[in-house]
């Protein structure tokens, strides 16, 4: 792991806001994007609708402090290989109350997701194994069918442009949580600080979460701001 290197962040942080996004759209059937991942984009007119819950939290995981911590023999390639290199993915799509959650709901539908349907997310969330735990323990509490459900996660991460201070750092840095939900909401107008929560582990920030209507839009959830990280400061481990 590389040194922290606190000094030159922030005004790395203060010109990757000024940035422009780049805005496109795209069909909500689209199976390989040729826009890079998370250049938000219109909640699609024909969203599929699930049912049985308020609200959905998208779940974007940093993907370096995983590769960091997890044992290699646990970790899939595809996430953690040396051919790409990996910021935000998509851990889930979380159907949620506004009190606690639901999971593993009783369904008739398979539990194993087809290679052909996990293969065409793995864009988002480039591990099998994830994608079937994601519809196992999430997709099946959401009223969706497995393509239905897997097409809302797809318009969810759309919708959620990461900012330019998390794409591809080359060293360690450090930022406090407060400044991580300060950077999504620049990026992302509209979405503010009871809105989402920045979680860590071991002072290492671990994900960011979003709270969705079930049309998409930026709305609070007291819950999961709550269980934001109360650190002063976080490491950022960079990818590779």
């Amino acid at each position: 792991r590389m040194t922290p290197r606190i000094a030159g962040f922030v005004p790395f942080i203060v010109a990757s806001i000024l940035l422009s996004a780049c805005f496109e759209s795209e069909t909500p059937d689209q199976r390989v994007p040729e826009r890079k991942v998370g250049s938000a984009s219109p909640v699609p007119t024909d969203l599929p609708q699930g049912s049985g819950f308020d609200f959905y939290v998208l779940a974007l995981s940093w993907s370096p402090t995983y590769c960091l911590h997890e044992g290699r023999e646990r970790q899939d390639r595809t996430q953690c290989g040396n051919r790409e290199k990996h910021d935000f993915i998509v851990h889930g799509l979380w159907p949620q109350f506004e009190q606690r959650y639901p999971e593993y709901c009783p369904t008739r539908l398979s539990d194993r997701v087809p290679d052909t349907l996990g293969r065409s997310v793995m864009d988002l969330t480039p591990s099998m194994g994830l994608i079937g735990h994601m519809w196992r323990k999430h997709g099946t509490c959401s009223g969706l069918s497995q393509a239905a459900y897997f097409t809302v996660v797809r318009a969810a991460r759309d919708r959620v442009m990461v900012p330019d201070a998390f794409k591809a750092p080359n060293s360690e840095q450090r930022i406090s949580p407060k400044q991580v939900e300060a950077l999504f909401s620049e990026a992302n107008p509209g979405l503010v600080a009871d809105q989402m929560a920045a979680i860590c582990s071991g002072g290492e920030l671990r994900e960011v979460r979003i709270c969705l209507t079930t049309n998409l839009e930026f709305r609070s959830c007291p819950e999961v701001d709550r269980s934001g990280c109360r650190a002063g400061a976080l490491s950022v481990p960079p990818p590779g």
